[in-house]
């Protein structure tokens, strides 16, 4: 999220989305990152709250060119599998909630320090979650000549959609956010779902596929290293 242009936030998101595997890449525990990048970020990380008892997982820190932690997200459920372009198990059986963590920067420097980068937003995370929802749902009965074609199609739309959150496709959902009532924003699809709102110091997006996103709830992780247990 280094950059003004769509391209360079589209950039973003699918590099925090193939935490949860691409198309023609490996997904699940094969793929996760360490807890290290997570430590050096400066900002706190969500997760579900406490009143879900569920598995916790590490996906993947997004950092600038200057090493800088710009986002991350943390997986609950059942973790997304994906081995040589297969899916190991049908979408529709998948239970899973991610929620991507976005630094709040008003004002951002380039890496050379000689201009100023857009603004981090609750678009951001909107697409943040957007691209990593279809990181996880792609079709697996689709040819592997076609997968690219339709992940960028759909990731194209994912960003309109993110940029566009106040048309009728997004409604607004209430959740609590370290026991606060927020509003996000939220939308459903035939992958799942996708939400976007922001808390104290931060913005935070959140998808998943066969978990309600009606009555969850969010919460500063006390310490990430719980999510890196096994």
């Amino acid at each position: 999220m280094e950059t003004t242009s769509r391209v360079g936030a589209r950039g973003a998101g699918e590099a925090d989305a193939s935490a949860a595997g691409t198309p023609d890449g490996q997904g699940g525990s094969g793929n996760r990152r360490s807890v290290d990048g997570y430590l050096l970020a400066s900002f706190p990380w969500y997760g579900l709250d406490e009143a879900y008892t569920g598995p916790r997982w590490l996906m993947q820190v997004g950092a600038a060119a200057d090493g800088t932690v710009e986002h991350g997200s943390t997986g609950h459920g059942a973790e997304p599998q994906l081995r040589m372009g297969r899916v190991e198990h049908d979408t529709a059986t998948q239970r899973f909630a991610v929620v991507v963590t976005v630094a709040s920067r008003p004002v951002r420097r380039s890496a050379d320090g000689t201009g100023v980068l857009e603004a981090t937003s609750v678009s951001s995370a909107a697409w943040l979650a957007g691209s990593g929802l279809l990181a996880c749902t792609w079709p697996s009965q689709m040819e592997r000549a076609l997968r690219q074609d339709w992940l960028d199609q759909q990731t194209a739309l994912a960003w309109e959609l993110a940029d566009h959150m106040e048309d009728p496709a997004w409604s607004t959902l209430s959740l609590p956010v370290d026991g606060v009532p927020t509003d996000f924003r939220y939308r459903e699809s035939e992958y799942g779902w996708v939400l976007a709102g922001s808390a104290e110091g931060v913005l935070l997006g959140a998808y998943g596929r066969g978990m309600s996103a009606y009555g969850m709830g969010f919460a500063v992780i006390p310490d990430i290293r719980v999510y890196d247990a096994d």
